[in-house]
């Protein structure tokens, strides 16, 4: 009952553990007390206990109205999450709100295809279209599902009356992403997370092309494949590892897997063009990125060619194409005066189409890899790309400046120009099955984009949505406690029963209000795991709810009087000007004329006020008054502001209680900028120091403990120099002299990640607290109502091979920055890594 309950600890003897509460099975919540008085959670209720009493749960009578109507319409405009076009290129299947509809491609008639309280996902069309197919979770499990038209004298879903669902795989485990063979006869899906299955609908025979001991996941539905023209073949996106990504070609039958990539980079999402004689995919191989591991990275596009015809067509000059499609164009036309001859006699009507064959496709596998080339002229940020249907132009979503814009590629000429103006956020592209209409998913609206005109047409879609608020949340409950079942990374949840933890917290569900209170409740259940990564939240925000500004300053708490006493002018600030000249002991009168009393609030002043022009009247600290505007900045600028001064401090107290020997920088966070900031400072102003001091107190994470363990570890090998002077080195771009670094209880992640790297490696002294155990990757997923969560599907293990999770790691040396101590401006970590890294440095 430790671990639940409420203790009183005496500082002066920790051997007196009292306890002061003796709850059984819910952890204690949001403990806090007063003068005499504690107040916390418990169970979903609030209590409170007084010193030498029992607790006391707190009576909260709520008045609201007495029936809520939890049945309500919402407009799904704005709120496509995926898309599909029909075969007849006539109509569009979309998900909103975890639904299934299919709309004209004019968006003028949308049906709702689905109506349940649980989420369909994973929208597609059989070939033929007659069916839609989706994967939807019901009791317990993702299955997959089709729904058909009733009456053959309807041939569009979005005008049908009458529709008729059934299950097309349901066994036992979870099963989505379903995506049929051209030719109708196959079905492949995720079975279980983690096998790539094949079905012969004829015989239901099936087979695993792909099983976990290939594939891993970190959240629902983030695997990629995608069928041939002639329906044996599948090119599937490949995560090797959490840093690598392949593209791979596998027989539909199981016979052969080729790794067409073979990169130490990432290659992804890869595309059937050229009915099949080609593929193109994305890859980073040529573009900049960012020093962190998972930071940004530019992409281009490439072109793999499967038979060396194609190749060869790739390859012709600009003047040979053109003379080979005149060559082609002569044939055909000769073609067509033989068949027209033939039919002389005939009535039209009477003419037999011929049945569309689609040949075998055919693979040089000798120097298949050699045949690839780089089709975009430049790296860029893309978000999509699609070849035009004669393989000659290269459409692509990316940007260049501040959003999104179709661009395109001559690929014979390397002639590069916008396409169409968008503005977007990025998004996917999608032709029809002709592969004459360009379609795009953006920010949840559809749009057809007319490439021919530079033309770009939202599809307004027509309709609302009812659901039953409350069964959503219901299900949105069952998907996280589904979900996390089957993929937390530890089988025994931490020591937790995970079917347990799902009864208790399910009664609080039909008394939830809003996703807020939704995502609260999860949380709690989520966090029973102890695990980091893992929780709920909600991304809405109140546009017209209080913000206040910032002036720069620090403030006298002291100072009882009218007026704001400035303290110090931060570094930076909206006041910090030499026109202004504003010395600390300087008193802010008034803002816009009201006058600050000492008896209101200073954020009343400062509401709304962030980057608007204000008037301050200012005198200083003789008594002078006059009048100034400025701009106040956001309280997330005054952070930044706080965070350079922090630097600053500790840069100027390390050069000089070091006297000018030892350097000292931050990192912040584990991304691609704080990694430049200390490659500039340790190689730049710092270079001559003899050691530096590595703080990564207070460090959010990221992933970057590779490229900073190996930064810190360089070892001299070769001087570079004349007979005069030392004029280089190797390495180049690695510190080669000692370092030290701060720990502190604060930092998360890669942070942790980190701590244990430079511990284990014993790059060099750590100074500070135990950090926390939590380097492992998170697995967040979007919830239908525009909520998230998630939790950890892959943690990680130190050189020991233990679980890092909820693992602390040790600091060499262990000292707290004490309260009294800091606030005077006494850093005691610092002091002592400066302490012995000179030591070091001294040897």
């Amino acid at each position: 009952s430790g671990n639940f309950n409420v203790h009183k600890l005496a500082l002066s003897d920790s051997t007196k553990d009292q306890q002061l509460t003796t709850f059984k099975k819910f952890p204690v919540r949001f403990l806090s007390t007063g003068s005499n008085v504690l107040s916390f959670g418990y169970d979903g209720e609030l209590y409170t206990m007084k010193e030498g009493e029992q607790s006391k749960k707190v009576t909260v009578n709520i008045r609201t109205q007495a029936n809520d109507n939890a049945d309500s319409f919402i407009n799904i405009k704005g709120g496509v999450q995926e898309m599909e076009v029909s075969p007849n290129g006539k109509e569009i299947a979309f998900i909103a709100r975890g639904e299934v509809f299919v709309t004209t491609v004019d968006g003028s008639m949308t049906k709702r295809i689905t109506n349940t309280p649980e989420q369909e996902r994973f929208v597609t069309f059989t070939p033929d279209g007659k069916s839609v197919v989706y994967a939807s979770e019901r009791k317990g499990k993702w299955n997959i599902y089709k729904t058909e038209k009733v009456r053959a004298e309807e041939p569009f879903f979005y005008a049908a009356t009458l529709l008729k669902e059934s299950e097309v795989v349901a066994n036992g485990v979870d099963n989505y992403l379903p995506s049929y063979s051209p030719d109708g006869k196959k079905l492949a899906y995720i079975a279980g997370r983690k096998t790539l299955k094949v079905r012969d609908l004829a015989s239901g025979s099936e087979v695993d092309l792909m099983t976990p001991k290939d594939l891993f996941t970190m959240r629902d539905g983030d695997k990629y494949f995608t069928w041939s023209p002639d329906s044996k073949w599948l090119l599937v996106d490949w995560s090797k590892t959490l840093s690598n990504s392949e593209v791979l070609l596998l027989a539909a039958d199981g016979s052969k897997r080729e790794n067409l990539t073979e990169s130490g980079y990432y290659d992804s999402t890869p595309k059937w063009v050229d009915e099949g004689k080609q593929m193109i995919w994305f890859g980073n191989r040529n573009g900049l990125k960012s020093y962190a591991t998972s930071g940004r990275t530019e992409n281009d596009v490439y072109a793999m060619f499967f038979t060396q015809e194609a190749f060869d067509k790739f390859k012709l000059s600009e003047e040979d194409f053109k003379l080979m499609k005149a060559v082609e164009e002569s044939k055909k036309e000769d073609k067509k005066e033989t068949e027209d001859k033939d039919k002389k006699d005939k009535k039209d009507s009477d003419a037999v189409k011929p049945k569309e064959v689609v040949k075998p496709l055919k693979f040089d596998w000798e120097g298949l890899q050699e045949r690839r080339a780089r089709i975009t002229t430049h790296s860029s940020s893309l978000s999509d790309a699609v070849l035009s249907k004669d393989g000659e132009k290269l459409y692509y979503l990316s940007s260049f400046e501040d959003k999104n814009n179709l661009w395109e590629t001559n690929i014979r000429t390397n002639e590069n120009k916008m396409s169409i103006k968008l503005n977007s956020r990025g998004g996917s592209l999608m032709w029809d099955k002709k592969i004459e209409t360009l379609y795009l998913l953006s920010e949840g609206n559809i749009s057809k984009l007319n490439v021919k005109d530079g033309k770009s047409e939202g599809i307004k879609i027509a309709g609302e949505m009812y659901f039953d608020k409350v069964a959503e949340r219901a299900s949105m409950f069952e998907h996280i406690y589904i979900r996390t079942k089957n993929i937390f990374y530890e089988p025994t949840f931490h020591g937790q029963n995970w079917d347990s933890l799902y009864k208790d917290y399910k009664k609080y569900v039909p008394h939830l209000g809003n996703s807020y209170e939704f995502t609260e409740m999860a949380s709690e259940m989520l966090g029973e795991l102890n695990a980091s990564h893992t929780g709920a939240g909600n991304r809405g925000n109140n546009k017209s709810g209080d913000e206040t500004a910032s002036l720069g300053i620090f403030m006298d708490y002291n100072y009882a009087g009218d007026g704001i006493r400035i303290a110090e002018v931060i570094t930076g600030g909206p006041l910090d000007k030499l026109v202004f000249d504003i010395k600390p002991g300087s008193i802010i009168k008034s803002i816009d004329g009201v006058t600050i009393s000492a008896n209101t609030d200073v954020a009343t002043y400062l509401n709304m006020k962030a980057n608007k022009t204000i008037l301050l009247e200012i005198s200083n600290p003789a008594g002078v008054a006059k009048q100034i505007t400025v701009k106040p900045i956001s309280l997330g600028e005054e952070r930044s502001l706080l965070y350079k001064r922090f630097v600053r401090i500790n840069q100027r107290e390390v050069e000089e209680k070091s006297g000018g020997k030892l350097g000292y920088v931050h990192i912040p966070s584990m991304s691609d900028g704080p990694y430049r900031s200390v490659y500039d400072d340790m190689l730049g102003k710092y270079y001559g120091m003899e050691g530096i001091i590595v703080d990564t107190r207070f460090n959010g994470g990221g992933d970057l403990v590779a490229d900073l363990a190996a930064f810190f570890t360089g070892t001299h090998f070769i001087t570079y120099a004349t007979a005069d002077k030392v004029v280089g080195g190797e390495p180049t771009s690695r510190w080669t002299k000692p370092t030290v670094s701060l720990f502190n209880e604060s930092m998360y992640s890669d942070g942790h990640c980190y701590a244990s790297g430079y511990t284990d490696l014993e790059i060099g002294t750590t100074i500070g607290m135990p950090v926390p155990g939590t380097c492992s990757f998170a697995g967040w997923e979007g919830l239908p109502d525009g909520s998230y969560w998630g939790t950890v599907p892959v943690s990680a293990k130190d050189m020991s091979g233990d679980w890092m999770e909820n693992n602390q790691t040790e600091p060499t040396i262990k000292i707290k920055n004490m309260p009294g101590v800091i606030d005077k401006g006494k850093d005691q970590q610092l002091e002592k890594g400066i302490e012995v890294l000179l030591k070091e440095v001294s040897k």
